[in-house]
C-alpha cells in the first residue's frame, strides 16, 4: 500500500466514528500542509476535534482490533484539552488526536475548515484546515519545539511560496497575534 492508502483506510474508521457521534473535527498537521503543496512523508495524520467526556465511551468503543487505542488517554485529553492518539495496526499508521482548547483561534479554525477528498479519487471526504490556518499552527508547534523544528519552518515556507497570492494575510495576522506568534509570521513573511 502508499501512503495515501494507509492513511485513507487508519483515518476512515476514525472520521465516521466521529461524524456518527455528531462530533466536529478537522483534518491539520502535515496531512494539511501536503494537501496545500508543502508535500512531504508522513505516518501520522493530526485531527483537531470537540469531543466531549459524554461521547468518550462511545467513541472508544468505535474501534475493534484493527485500532490501539486507551480509554483512560482518551478521557484525560478530553479532560485537559489536550491530545491522545490511535494506531492503526495492520498499517502502522499513527492518529494524533487534539481537543478542542476553545481559543480563538481554534474555534475559527473548526468553522473556517473545509470539506475536501484527502486524497483524490480515494472517496474519503474530511474537512481540512485552510492554509491560512495550517501555517498558523504550524508556528505555533514550531514555537513550542523552541524554534528549531526545521520540517515545520519548510512547511510554513512552502505553503506561503505556494498561495503567496490568496492569503488572507490579516487573519492570519490576527490569529497568530492571538496565539503569541505574530513575531514568526511577520518573520516568515518578510521572507
Amino acid at each position: 500500500m502508499s501512503d495515501g492508502d494507509d492513511l485513507i483506510v487508519a483515518l476512515r474508521p476514525v472520521a465516521e466514528a466521529f461524524r456518527r457521534l455528531g462530533v466536529r473535527f478537522y483534518v491539520g498537521g502535515s496531512v494539511a500542509s501536503t494537501f496545500h503543496g508543502a508535500i512531504r512523508s508522513t505516518m501520522d495524520v493530526d485531527l483537531v476535534c470537540d469531543l466531549a467526556e459524554a461521547d468518550v465511551a462511545a467513541f472508544a468503543e468505535s474501534f475493534g482490533e484493527e485500532f490501539y487505542i486507551s480509554l483512560s488517554a482518551v478521557q484525560q485529553a478530553v479532560q485537559r484539552k489536550s491530545c491522545f492518539n490511535l494506531i492503526h495496526l495492520p498499517t502502522s499508521y499513527k492518529i494524533d488526536v487534539f481537543v478542542n482548547r476553545g481559543r480563538p483561534f481554534d474555534l475559527a479554525a473548526m468553522d473556517r475548515a473545509n470539506e475536501q477528498d484527502i486524497v483524490e479519487g480515494a472517496g474519503l471526504t474530511v474537512p481540512i484546515a485552510t492554509v491560512e490556518d495550517s501555517i498558523v499552527a504550524k508556528l505555533e508547534w514550531f514555537r513550542m519545539t523552541n524554534e528549531t523544528s526545521e520540517r515545520q519552518w519548510d512547511d510554513v515556507s512552502k505553503m506561503v511560496a505556494l498561495h503567496e497570492q490568496s492569503l488572507d494575510v490579516e487573519q492570519m495576522r490576527s490569529m497568530a497575534e492571538s496565539i503569541g506568534v505574530g513575531d514568526l509570521l511577520a518573520k516568515l513573511l518578510a521572507g
